[in-house]
């Protein structure tokens, strides 16, 4: 019987789990496999040529083969550490999250490249840009969202079909924006923006992805977009995520 034919592929390390005899179980995101577990054998050894490629975040092509639903390394080279982020432990915090979320709306074996760019440009802008965590975080959430398929309708109020709303907020659970007069019934669910957190809003859903990152905003509407779309993530996806809880107790406590 012919022995399986080796797979290369591209992709990154979203988790890592540890178990006997020096291997690790990765979960890594690829473009054209989508989320797939790959078992790393003595990979805790140090004589492991490919150890850098199994660690959480590491971004590397892999040489693979497949037997049943695990995949298994033959070998792997680096392609990005992401160095900047390790060290700086808010940083390295906050990828950790974008990760942990990626893998929560990402389905096992089905393809997913726009996925991944959106993963590895979130880690680059942090890593080696330097752009605000404040800035990343909830255009990262919310485009994140949008390619999962709960992309939120954004044009405009969803009661009276205003362009720009009154007073606009985001209902986290219909996910839809409205005036604040509007559908009162629902203002428990809604948390509020401003005109110029609804702008930042409608450039990360509906504007160009090259350009994500591209946008300012001064502190009062950053905070409300950061709100909202943290917001968003909880009502949408109904859980909660560790990494997230890491991060923000690193942020200490708010100010009065």
């Amino acid at each position: 019987m012919a022995s399986a034919p080796y797979i290369v592929t591209k992709g990154i390390v979203l988790r890592e789990t540890e178990t006997k005899d020096a291997d690790k179980i990765l979960t890594v995101l690829t473009a054209e496999r989508g989320k797939i577990s790959v078992v790393a054998k003595g990979v805790r050894r140090k004589s492991c040529e490919y150890a850098a490629c199994a660690q959480h975040l590491a971004y590397s092509e892999w040489t693979l083969f497949q037997r049943g639903e695990w995949y298994y390394v033959r070998e792997g080279s680096t392609e990005e550490q992401f160095m900047g982020l390790r060290t700086d432990l808010e940083a390295l915090a906050l990828g950790c999250y974008l990760a942990e979320l990626t893998e929560a709306v990402t389905a096992p074996e089905s393809p997913a490249p726009e996925t991944l760019r959106l993963l590895l440009n979130g880690l680059y802008a942090l890593s080696t840009l330097h752009k605000p965590a404040a800035i990343v975080k909830p255009a990262f959430e919310l485009r994140l969202l949008c390619l999962a398929g709960y992309e939120p309708l954004a044009d405009g109020c969803a009661y009276c079909g205003a362009a720009d709303p009154e007073q606009p907020m985001l209902d986290v659970v219909q996910g839809v924006v409205r005036c604040g007069k509007c559908g009162v019934g629902e203002r428990a669910l809604s948390l509020p923006l401003c005109r110029d957190s609804l702008a930042a809003l409608r450039h990360i859903v509906y504007g160009d992805p090259k350009r994500l990152y591209s946008f300012t905003l001064g502190p009062e509407a950053l905070k409300r977009l950061g709100a909202a779309a943290e917001a968003f993530v909880s009502a949408q996806l109904e859980r909660s995520f560790r990494t997230l809880d890491f991060y923000k107790s690193l942020q200490g406590p708010l100010m009065p």
